[in-house]
């Protein structure tokens, strides 16, 4: 189960509001939705957490490119939002799966009777470990995402369990996160 929001900070303090995840497909809908939330293009926090395995947390500042943190990409991988936020951190080949996708895997047609043994040599160079990043079992991102908020480098690594709620109450957006939990 996920738990999502998104903190939009205001010149009175911070706003709150659910953000429902069942349109977000990528980074670029994470981040229109963020910024759609800004007032006046003002910063935007979005927090993810599945059930304290693993949290995110997504920092939108008018139209930079959005600063990403995980706190367990190992775990994180093994979810679509979480693959989706790992994914942009280390670089999926997306040129890759297009051309597998265009691969025709039957073989028989065309004389391309080695299009399934030219598949497997790609695919034991990418084991061999040829260009893919492995995903590391703890924290990946920019772990200073929050430092001139108020969250140090420091206390992010070291959040686990209710961590959503240490970063809202670090932030003093306490009350407002709980409002839409």
């Amino acid at each position: 189960m996920y738990f999502a929001a998104l903190l939009a900070r205001t010149e009175d303090g911070w706003e709150a509001s659910d953000m429902e995840l069942d349109d977000v497909e990528s980074l670029t809908d994470l981040t229109d939705l963020a910024r759609a939330a800004a007032v006046d293009d003002d910063t935007v926090v979005a927090l993810v957490e599945q059930e304290d395995a693993w949290f995110g947390v997504v920092r939108v500042d008018g139209e930079d490119d959005p600063r990403i943190f995980v706190s367990n990409a190992a775990l994180a991988k093994r979810s679509s939002y979480g693959a989706m936020l790992t994914d942009e951190l280390l670089g999926s080949d997306e040129e890759e799966d297009d051309e597998l996708d265009e691969l025709d895997l039957d073989g028989t047609e065309d004389g391309e009777e080695d299009a399934v043994a030219a598949f497997a040599d790609d695919e034991d160079e990418d084991a061999a470990g040829s260009g893919a990043e492995p995903v590391p079992a703890g924290p990946l991102g920019d772990a200073r995402l929050l430092d001139d908020l108020g969250v140090s480098h420091k206390e992010l690594l070291a959040l686990d369990g209710d961590a959503l709620s240490e970063i809202a109450d670090a932030l003093g957006a306490t009350e407002v996160l709980e409002a839409v939990r």
